[in-house]
């Protein structure tokens, strides 16, 4: 039978979300419903409701969670009722090119719940990330929950389904960040504290965190940073280069999604240096004007960072595992936990600065 529980809608551009019942259908084939136990605000949920991301009104926000899977649909194996799951968006095909390739992180062909969730009325709603999990209980594909150790804490398991994942894998897999090596993150907020503590996870002596907020930079030394720099103080990067014996940093991390931002990490590496772009930028950004012969001259690599090239079957556990060792710090990221009817409050604050995660509890 279909279900009733309580769902954050953002119903129009700008508009304050509001919460409002939804209802859940019974998962189809291929289909989870899972009881949500934790949500963390995450700035996409801000994009969305501000449009920046699409025009599909209403949405269900809410996709950086953890939960227990309560049913399943025909043909799913890979999670049964009563597992505890972290929930992902990229529930990679296996079929691809990509997949066939040995390379499913890079799937060309995700997927998410065929079945619509709606309101009360029958207005269709379209899901954050294809999960809406800023509500009790959400429809996925079962491929986007992946089995992790219940001994984590909801709360913290769950900010493993978009930002510390994307920070992490910034650093350790699109970067390749090692041992012995410095990195320059640009951007102090939760992907980029992520960035930071995988860093300091490999190995990295230089571990330099770039804000313009004292307060962050405050938070990136708790999470491994060796230097911090203000970007209101002078030039950025001389600044890079004066603790890197003049070089310039292995690995700079943009994750701010801002093209002078992303300049500034450009000419902070060292040559042959690794340039990682794993901010968001809005669509009317363009790359910055940066001449031709510095592209060339300076070698090394530029790349784009989506979800931080993570493999959710590989890395949700692997990290799970390390947190539950203490070696990575995942209570940090949480700030505070909140209800429901509060993530309108909790989006003032993030864009204010003042958390790194504010995350819904049920």
């Amino acid at each position: 039978m279909p279900q009733q529980v309580r769902g954050v809608i953002a119903t129009g551009k700008g508009q304050p979300v509001t919460v409002e019942t939804i209802v859940i259908p019974d998962p189809g084939p291929g289909e989870a419903v899972v009881r949500v136990q934790a949500c963390g605000v995450c700035h996409t949920d801000l994009h969305y409701r501000e449009g920046g991301i699409n025009d599909d009104f209403p949405f269900l926000l809410g996709h950086e969670a953890a939960g227990t899977v309560e049913a399943v649909g025909e043909g799913v194996t890979n999670v049964v009722p009563g597992d505890f799951v972290v929930l992902n968006w990229r529930a990679v095909c296996g079929n691809c090119r990509s997949c066939n390739r040995g390379l499913p992180q890079y799937c060309f062909s995700t997927f998410n719940a065929t079945q619509k969730m709606t309101l009360a009325d029958g207005t269709a709603l379209s899901p954050a990330l294809g999960i809406g999990a800023f509500a009790e209980k959400t429809l996925v594909a079962s491929g986007q929950c992946t089995k992790v150790n219940s001994d984590a804490s909801p709360a913290a398991a769950g900010l493993l389904g978009c930002g510390v994942m994307a920070g992490f894998g910034a650093a350790t897999y699109t970067g390749g960040i090692s041992r012995g090596q410095s990195i320059a993150v640009f951007g102090c907020g939760g992907v980029g504290d992520a960035a930071i503590a995988a860093a300091k996870l490999a190995g990295a002596t230089t571990i330099i965190a770039i804000d313009l907020d004292d307060r962050k930079l405050a938070w990136a030394k708790e999470f491994g940073a060796t230097h911090t720099i203000n970007a209101a103080s002078g030039d950025v990067v001389a600044a890079i280069q004066a603790v890197t014996d003049g070089n310039g940093a292995d690995v700079c991390i943009e994750a701010v999604g801002n093209p002078k931002v992303l300049e500034q990490a450009f000419f902070a590496r060292d040559l042959a240096g690794t340039v990682v772009q794993v901010g968001v930028p809005t669509p009317d950004m363009k790359l910055p004007d940066i001449p031709m012969i510095e592209f060339f001259g300076r070698g090394g690599a530029l790349k784009p960072s989506w979800y931080g090239d993570c493999l959710p079957t590989r890395d949700f556990p692997m990290l799970i595992d390390l947190y539950l060792q203490g070696r990575f710090p995942l209570d940090k990221f949480v700030s505070e936990t909140i209800a429901l009817d509060e993530v309108e409050a909790a989006f003032h604050k993030m864009e204010r600065g003042e958390v790194l995660r504010s995350v819904v509890v049920l």
